[in-house]
């Protein structure tokens, strides 16, 4: 166990979104609050367990997309979850968040728990992403060897919020205590179809796109905008790849202060023309013997 560590997970794409998985440890740089920090451990495609939280939005909003967003996330689950190392469960939201199936690496029952799912009701999106992030704080961890696990938090929804006790500042920051990081599909319809060669993009980005934005940059994770709705399974597709061609990376704070304050972190390659992805920062708190290594 690397106690004292900040743990990152990193991944790097080139001008054409391909991703780079070929780099050394030697090509990273990696500052804290601008400081540079020494590396003290590194690895390519990274192998450690996954620890999934499935958020599907059930909001009246979504009744039409549901059946695509179920056979989407269970293709997911099916491509993603290895079998005796990875665990998921699944959570909705509307009114409430509620956990539908706890942690398990069953995908028959985790297949059984989406299809039952119905539309109906408003939308707590920051109430779900903050208890998602408290269940991933303490995941069943392996029961031999590394006991480090890989925390990733996948929810498909418009990103509007209208009924959420918690504020979006709360949901990000126990996001990033949690060290997950948070993959957004987004389910709005604000489209520019183009006649040229160019694929159809977005309108505008703002409202519950940019919510999810956030969501995602600050973690290290990733949004994607889907053109229609049967684009959400290559949305889960593309999350599955980059989730097996990212760089872990380790450093040991050169700022020994453990006074849960807020600490921004940049990763730099030395080649042109990559860009390296990992979350923006973490909170510098002592760690309780029980507390979640970083990640």
């Amino acid at each position: 166990m690397t106690t004292g560590l900040v743990h990152l997970v990193a991944t790097v794409t080139d001008r054409r979104h391909n991703f780079v998985t070929t780099l050394e440890q030697s090509n990273f740089k990696v500052f804290e609050n601008g400081t540079p920090q020494e590396i003290r451990f590194f690895g390519r495609e990274t192998d450690l367990p996954l620890r999934i939280a499935l958020l599907l939005d059930t909001s009246n909003s979504i009744r039409p997309r549901l059946e695509f967003e179920q056979d989407a996330a269970i293709d997911f689950l099916n491509s993603v979850i290895r079998r005796n190392k990875d665990m998921a469960f699944l959570m909705t939201f509307d009114n409430e968040p509620e956990v539908i199936q706890g942690y398990t690496g069953d995908l028959a029952l985790l297949t059984k728990a989406i299809r039952k799912q119905r539309a109906g009701g408003g939308t707590a999106l920051n109430d779900a992403i903050y208890k998602a992030a408290e269940k991933l704080s303490n995941p069943p961890l392996p029961q031999s060897g590394n006991p480090e696990v890989r925390r990733v938090l996948v929810v498909i929804s418009d990103g509007d919020d209208n009924l959420s006790d918690r504020a979006l500042s709360e949901a990000i920051e126990a996001a990033i205590r949690a060290e997950a990081s948070i993959y957004a599909i987004s389910t709005n319809t604000d489209w520019l179809s183009i006649s040229d060669k160019d694929a159809p993009r977005k309108l505008h980005v703002e409202g519950g796109d940019k919510v999810l934005q956030q969501f995602a940059e600050q973690s290290g994770g990733r949004v994607f905008f889907p053109y229609r709705v049967d684009d959400l399974e290559q949305s889960f597709v593309d999350i599955g790849a980059e989730l097996r061609s990212q760089y872990f990376i380790a450093y040991s704070p050169t700022n020994p202060l453990t006074n849960g304050q807020y600490r921004k972190i940049q990763v730099e390659t030395d080649r042109k023309n990559l860009t390296v992805r990992t979350r923006k920062g973490y909170y510098a708190a002592a760690q309780s013997p029980t507390a979640p290594a970083s990640k």
